[in-house]
């Protein structure tokens, strides 16, 4: 008897992490991607003897990626390598206060009291307190699909609905952070996790103080070779488990019959399959591989995350004051998303972020120099002029870093890329160039974000950051998981009917 077939539509993090598991299941498994490389957004690239990784910098939750690897049967030591960060990151902020942040929480405590006065206590409390957030809830919504019924009939979901206190549910992350800080800066700081999402921590509900838990209890780290080695590991994973990639080569339709998938349509040619996983945008195919005008209506409605603007600056100097995470706070933080969210512009001060992986692999920069990707918040591409933001961005940038660094970093800039919401919609076929697909700046954000499978058409699911649980690497590795437990479940109840 043949093995059951399964098309992968792209091979973002997402997309290779089901190759995978649906390899292991039995799946004959093929992957369609547009561009000539995989990884999606977890990309790098070379120029002027500056290596750059082009986008995810953060990595948490490495337990996602042992799994896959325990999942085939293969020794990760042989693929991934990584080691824990103990300076998480170096905040600066506009009154000229400094903060290091690190992986043991009672020296982060003790950090927070010396540089910004505020309460040790309160650090450990708020940091106790999403970890309980994470394991009583995050976890049960996290890694079971939301629009299954039988998913809210499981005793953990009944428990952890009886654990949500309302200040999780109906007041924003802001308020909540202000209820546990007593200093603007803490407040500020642990605001900035909603941008983790894409989100607006002034909108998006306290519940998001569980993320935190991720960077500050559960630890950061660096994988060996940059973030392209997570994309290269898993992509060379999926090769030996038998998965065949095709690259340059764009699905440009879904087929269907008798409401199940039967395959899809590349350079003109059906390509029939069982099993058929986007990877994509979820409102792009709805819209361009289903032509499902309603869903792709709906989807439209739902508040599209921040996009970003990203300098990869080649850097002829380097700095002791910086470590591999940096943060330029903003004077005014709820006026830059003010800008981004309602506005659809960027402020004139915004915060910055700024990794340099030279800092860990000194051979990513010539010597004496360094690496940096430059990093704001911005909102999703509605057709402004964006020759004109990103001038006036990069002034901007560059006059707070002067400001903060004491110094002229024009002068040091020897190699510059720029990628745009435009740029990062056209690479990455992102819906206006959203890097979450939808924000969680509602309290039932999480309920609307669309589902790993369709309800009309069998045999057609979905992974990656626009669908269930969300995006970011620990949550579309997640959603790759969610969707192959799916089509195992599936699979299996279709077998019994026959």
């Amino acid at each position: 008897m043949s093995a059951p077939k399964a098309i992968i539509i792209g091979s973002g993090i997402a997309g290779l992490a089901s190759a995978i598991r649906l390899a292991v299941d039995g799946y004959e498994v093929n992957v369609y991607e547009a561009n000539d490389y995989p990884g999606g957004k977890l990309s790098a690239f070379e120029k002027d003897g500056y290596r750059f990784d082009a986008g995810p910098s953060l990595f948490t939750q490495p337990q996602n990626i042992e799994e896959l690897f325990q999942c085939a049967d293969e020794p990760i030591e042989n693929y991934f390598k990584y080691h824990t960060v103990e300076t998480v990151c170096h905040y600066f902020f506009e009154n000229g206060k400094k903060l290091k942040t690190f992986a043991d929480k009672n020296k982060l405590a003790k950090s927070f009291s010396e540089q910004l006065g505020e309460s040790p206590q309160a650090v450990i409390d708020y940091l106790n307190k999403a970890e309980k957030l994470y394991d009583n809830v995050g976890t049960v919504f996290l890694n079971h699909s939301l629009h299954k019924r039988k998913t809210w009939f499981h005793k953990r979901v009944l428990y952890a609905l009886k654990t949500i206190r309302i200040p999780y549910l109906f007041g924003t992350l802001h308020q909540y952070n202000t209820s546990k800080f007593k200093t603007s800066e803490a407040v500020q700081l642990f605001n900035r996790f909603a941008t983790y999402n894409g989100s607006n921590p002034y909108k998006a509900p306290g519940m998001l103080s569980l993320i935190p838990h991720l960077e500050q209890n559960q630890g950061t780290y660096y994988p060996e070779g940059g973030m392209i080695s997570i994309t290269n590991s898993l992509y060379k994973l999926a090769k030996k488990k038998g998965v065949i990639f095709h690259f340059n080569n764009k699905v440009d339709t879904i087929l269907q019959k008798d409401s199940r998938v039967s395959g899809v349509v590349v350079g003109g040619n059906n390509i029939m399959s069982d099993i058929v996983v986007s990877n994509g945008d979820v409102y792009n195919t709805y819209r361009y591989l289903l032509n499902h005008r309603k869903k792709t209506k709906q989807i439209s409605k739902l508040e599209r995350s921040s996009s970003a603007l990203i300098f990869y600056w080649g850097i002829k100097k380097e700095f002791s004051e910086l470590g591999l995470h940096n943060i330029l706070f903003s004077a005014d933080y709820q006026n830059e998303f003010e800008h981004i969210f309602n506005k659809k512009t960027l402020s004139n001060d915004p915060t910055i972020y700024i990794n340099i992986t030279s800092k860990m692999e000194s051979n990513h920069a010539p010597e004496n120099c360094e690496n940096w990707f430059v990093m704001i918040n911005a909102p999703t591409n509605e057709g402004q002029d964006w020759s004109a933001l990103v001038k006036e961005a990069k002034k901007s940038i560059i006059n707070k870093l002067n400001r903060i660094l004491n110094t002229d970093i024009s002068n040091f800039i020897e190699s510059e890329t720029i990628m745009d919401p435009v740029l990062i919609e056209q690479k990455t076929g992102t819906f206006k160039g959203s890097l979450y697909g939808s924000s969680s700046n509602s309290k039932f954000a999480a309920f609307f974000r669309p589902a790993n499978f369709n309800t009309q058409v069998k045999g057609l699911y979905f992974c990656g950051g626009t669908v269930h649980p969300g995006g970011g690497i620990p949550l579309c590795l997640k959603s790759a998981q969610i969707t192959a437990a799916l089509i195992k479940s599936d699979h299996a109840k279709h077998n019994r009917k026959k």
